[in-house]
């Protein structure tokens, strides 16, 4: 057994992705599509029909990939093959490209590649990793483009990646698309490093859902000269070794195979309630952000939905989405959960989730600007709109509606007498909604702790959002990172907020869950139970592994 503190061979770190520890030699992707050059055209307007077909067969193939997807990741994973037909559909997307065609007088490929690098830049400036993660898809929805366009002009004879080595393989590139990752066979590639690409990525969820283990952003860590050597990966830690010898692969192997039996173990509380061992219940939830976590949820067990971050519907588009839009998500989101709970927080634009089309003014300290609630109490149009499409979609299934950021009893009222507004709206409509929709508010500011008790009249539950609360009770800045040392989610005045918070809401017959990070801290669940917290929400990933952790406390 190697005893050293680092394993022998050479390591290099990058961000973890997706668990798991995988074996193979490192082998990078070889696309037989190349970046296009710059040529001019003269006839413009049979370039720009150059493009419009290649883009139409990209929609078809692209119809073709879905229908693939569906067996391998799910309908929810796989509605993200519609996704991109729609993108090569946005209009600000196709005119961009039309109109550098025209203003550049240069071919298709040039412009399709040169836009793409334009959308991609503006996404990955974008202050969050959901947004940043788009990037991938705009390149991905690119390149089939020009893989089409180079087939058509004889310059590539067929479309696809491939492999320098034969497997096991671990995977290295760039970035990883979502259509190359859904086409990668688990048997060949063992494990995917990549020396960019985003944790929220598609990549990264198709990646958890085939169980390959997935390591991002190693930069220039990954260099030409490591093709074709052994390596190891330890999708956990962010861990790559290459070149390991004798001692450390069995020592992996060993870990490997105590994963495997912990997975195995696990798998013991699939079906079973979140209980303690004193046979208290304990809710266990979900955190998502998107429709495509869907099916991570469902493969995760976990028992609803605690938080559904409505405004990523709102980063992903260039203006307000409608109602009916919004309502056509909220009611799949329903129905997918197949009766379990959904709490879908309303929109919490601001602070680091900003769009353009919102035109919201520069702020100093944008954290404790006019955001969430505040914003939306600001543009009742906007709110009401979405309310409407998640009170029509209650049908559907068992819906919570959680408002965040509130600092207030004014504000709870005025939240309160809308949905009434919008209730009495629809019935007048003869819209249907149901008569069983709770209504809760995000405990994230020291003012919502201290006036607790002043609050729990007019709600059905609290989820404590432990990220804000601990940042604005230290008064320190969670985006700084230097100040990383002072952000302490266990420091006393915390935990005095927390315990407050319950015990002012269970006086009022109120429950509260947890839905910051703190939730999915395994060191500090039988703190927050011994607390009194009723429900955790935490990323699909967690759930077992929590419930394990839950069912071992007394």
């Amino acid at each position: 057994m190697n005893t050293s503190n680092k394993p022998a061979g050479t390591l290099y770190q990058g961000t973890s992705a997706s668990r798991g520890i995988a074996f193979g030699r490192i082998s990078f992707l070889h696309r037989l599509s190349s970046v296009p050059q710059r040529n001019p055209v003269q006839d413009v307007d049979a370039e720009c029909a150059r493009f419009e077909k290649a883009r139409l067969h990209a929609i078809s193939q692209l119809g073709s990939l879905y229908e693939v997807s569906i067996e391998k990741l799910g309908e929810q994973n796989a509605v993200l093959f519609q996704i991109h037909q729609m993108m090569l559909d946005d209009p600000d997307y196709v005119s961009s490209i039309s109109n550098y065609i025209r203003k550049e007088k240069c071919n298709a490929e040039y412009a399709v590649h040169e836009i793409a690098k334009r959308f991609e830049k503006q996404f990955l400036a974008m202050d969050n990793d959901y947004m940043q993660g788009r990037a991938a898809d705009i390149i991905d929805v690119s390149r089939r483009i020009n893989e089409i366009l180079m087939m058509h002009a004889g310059n590539i004879k067929a479309k696809s990646v491939t492999l320098g080595i034969d497997g096991p393989v671990i995977l290295a590139t760039d970035d990883l698309a979502p259509s190359e990752t859904v086409q990668l066979d688990p048997e060949t590639v063992s494990g995917i490093i990549t020396s960019k690409g985003s944790t929220r990525s598609h990549t990264v969820i198709f990646a958890r859902t085939m169980a390959i283990p997935a390591i991002v952003c190693l930069g220039n860590q990954l260099t030409p000269d490591l093709e074709g050597r052994n390596a190891i990966i330890d999708g956990a830690t962010g861990v790559i070794i290459v070149d390991p010898d004798k001692e450390t692969i069995q020592e992996y192997l060993e870990r490997k195979r105590t994963d495997d039996a912990q997975q195995a173990h696990l798998e013991m509380y699939r079906g079973s309630q979140t209980v303690t061992r004193s046979g208290r219940k304990i809710n266990l939830f979900a955190n998502v952000s998107s429709l495509s976590d869907l099916d991570l949820v469902l493969a995760s067990d976990a028992e609803g939905i605690g938080l559904f971050r409505s405004e990523f519907i709102y980063l992903q588009e260039s203006d307000f989405p409608t109602e009916d839009h919004q309502f056509k998500i909220y009611k799949k989101l329903l129905e997918g959960m197949k009766g379990k709970k959904v709490i879908i927080r309303t929109l919490d634009i601001g602070a680091d989730k900003t769009v353009d089309y919102f035109m919201l003014k520069h702020e100093d300290n944008p954290a404790m600007g006019l955001r969430a609630i505040r914003l939306c109490l600001y543009n009742k149009q906007v709110f009401k709109t979405q309310l409407r499409a998640m009170i029509r979609a209650s049908v559907y299934g068992k819906l919570g509606i959680m408002v965040p950021m509130i600092t207030t009893v004014d504000e709870v009222r005025e939240c309160r007498r809308m949905i009434d507004d919008v209730k009495a709206a629809l019935r007048s409509q003869g819209i249907a909604y149901s008569d069983d929709i709770e209504f809760g508010i995000m405990v994230e500011t020291p003012a919502a702790a201290i006036i607790s008790d002043e609050l729990a009249p007019y709600v059905d539950f609290f989820s404590i959002g432990t990220n804000d609360l601990t940042q604005f009770t230290l008064a320190v800045d969670r985006q700084n990172a230097e100040l990383t040392n002072y952000l302490n989610p266990y420091h006393h005045a915390v935990t005095r907020l927390i315990e407050m918070t319950v015990k002012n809401a269970h006086a009022a017959g109120v429950w509260v869950g947890v839905c910051g990070e703190l939730a999915s801290d395994e060191k500090f669940t039988a703190k927050l139970i011994q607390l009194g917290i009723d429900e955790l929400s935490v990323i699909p990933s967690s759930i077992l592994r929590l419930r394990a952790r839950i069912a071992s406390i007394g």
